[in-house]
Formats: structure tokens, C-alpha cells, sequence
């Protein structure tokens, strides 16, 4: 497991809790851009995940096998066990934008300056 990630679900409940709309809203002042913002941050935050658990997979992966021979490999049951128990990628991205943890910014400011 990536140190970017553990440190991520170390603090982060795998449990959706409810949010105030309020607390989101005061990030940005509109609610749908901080869900936006959270929705780029938590595909970044999934793309990174499926990357390393592929990797992670393909180690002990074997490719001689034909489609009679296949048989589960337990490193790789563990593997996907133990993240199929972190939490939700949106959980993360959530709990970073309300701890001011992601940047973002807007590029229409100058325009309508």
C-alpha cells in the first residue's frame, strides 16, 4: 500500500456520514462547484488506487496458465481484500476539500474582473 495512501485512510472513516451543505458551500460559495471539485479530486484519487492495485496484482500474476489451470492465487485475494476495506475514493476527496487539503482555483477570475 502506497504511503500516499495509507496516510489518507488512516484518518478517514470508511463509513458515509452525513455532511452539512453549508461547510461546502463556504469553500468555494456555491455548492455545486465544491461538488465538482470533489468529484476531480476523487477520480485523480481512483486513478492513482487502480494503478497501484494493478501493479501490486501483476507481480503475482501468472501468465503461463491456460483456462484449465487457473487456480486463486491467495497473495492476490489479500491484495484485493485489503482494498476492497479502504475507504471510497469520494470519502477521501471529501474529508481533504473540507480540510482545505486540495487546491483549486478558478480561470474565469480575470475575466470578469
Amino acid at each position: 500500500m502506497s504511503k500516499l495512501r495509507r496516510q489518507l485512510s488512516a484518518s478517514t472513516n470508511s463509513v458515509v456520514e452525513p455532511k452539512k451543505l453549508s461547510d461546502l458551500k463556504d469553500k468555494t460559495g456555491n455548492v455545486y462547484e465544491s461538488i465538482a471539485i470533489i468529484a476531480k479530486r476523487a477520480n485523480q484519487i481512483n486513478i492513482t488506487i487502480k494503478e497501484e492495485l494493478h501493479n501490486k496484482l501483476e507481480e503475482f500474476a501468472s501468465h503461463t496458465d491456460s483456462l484449465e489451470e487457473i487456480h486463486e492465487n491467495k497473495e492476490q485475494i489479500e491484495i484485493s481484500r485489503a482494498y476492497e476495506r479502504m475507504p471510497n475514493p469520494a470519502l477521501l476527496a471529501t474529508a481533504e476539500f473540507l480540510d482545505d487539503k486540495v487546491y483549486f482555483r478558478r480561470n474565469d477570475e480575470d475575466l470578469f474582473s
